[in-house]
């Protein structure tokens, strides 16, 4: 097909597509009779293209079905591009119209009716936890079926020589007395690695992105702090896409059934 032809949006595609299948419009094909489906400035190319396809053999009707396959896939791409939005920190800095991360947690959180999973590298605690964490912790202390499960990297210090018991005793203490302000406490675990002391075993968990429901997933540069949800310059993609939800959740649970990743034990 022209590039004019195959650009054409979906309702003039699916005019001509009517057109040429109810016997309206046949060949020879005239600019004239195109007037009512396309702009003028096009008409001409995609006359030209409707008397090449014609002379190739192509009846009206064949024509049309190809318009429809075309405005179904044109369709179905839109949906998914309504499905995809942009995030980004700070929104001062924000030039081509994006969600606020911040506003986008929130807004995740305040939706989640069943299950919620974090998978930040970095969390931050006190008041600054509360500010992020706070109405999720509400909602999840008002509805017992509410599951939450928070994947986190517990941070070794460079040359630090305290044994990994001890760091991760640390983190739960953290965890249990600073970080989650509600009465019920999330499901956590870890990445064991993040504790190792020699260098070449040592890695971190450093993947960032919340999913809801198994339905919503924001994959995001930002982890869970006050920074870089506010401060930071941090991009990320809101997906409304069962699917790419499920996948995602469905690889932390293997990493959990696998041993890679560790509860932490919080009382």
């Amino acid at each position: 097909m022209s590039e004019r032809l195959s650009h054409l949006g979906r309702p003039a595609l699916l005019s001509l597509a009517n057109a040429l299948a109810g016997g309206t419009m046949s060949a020879p094909y005239a600019v004239a009779s195109l007037a009512q489906h396309v702009r003028m400035e096009d008409a001409p190319a995609i006359t030209a293209e409707l008397a090449e396809m014609h002379a190739d053999g192509m009846a009206p009707r064949h024509i049309a079905r190809c318009l429809a396959l075309l405005a179904e896939e044109r369709l179905a791409t839109q949906q998914m591009a309504d499905r995809v939005e942009l995030v980004w920190s700070p929104p001062e800095l924000d030039h081509v119209d994006c969600r606020d991360t911040v506003v986008v947690v929130q807004d995740l959180f305040a939706q989640a009716k069943e299950s919620v999973l974090i998978v930040s590298y970095a969390i931050d605690d006190g008041f600054k936890a509360q500010t992020l964490f706070g109405k999720l912790a509400q909602r999840m202390d008002a509805n017992p079926a509410l599951a939450v499960r928070v994947i986190a990297n517990v941070h070794r210090k460079h040359k630090d020589q305290t044994p990994s018991a001890v760091l991760l005793a640390a983190f739960a203490k953290r965890f249990r007395d600073q970080l989650w302000p509600g009465a019920r406490r999330p499901e956590v675990y870890h990445y064991p690695r993040s504790l190792e002391m020699e260098g070449s075993k040592h890695a971190v968990l450093h993947a960032k992105c919340v999913v809801i429901d198994g339905r919503r997933s924001l994959l995001t540069s930002a982890n869970f702090t006050e920074a870089a949800q506010q401060r930071n310059v941090e991009v990320g993609v809101l997906v409304d896409d069962e699917k790419l939800a499920q996948r995602l959740v469905r690889q932390f649970e293997r990493l959990v059934d696998e041993g890679v990743v560790c509860s932490v034990r919080l009382s």
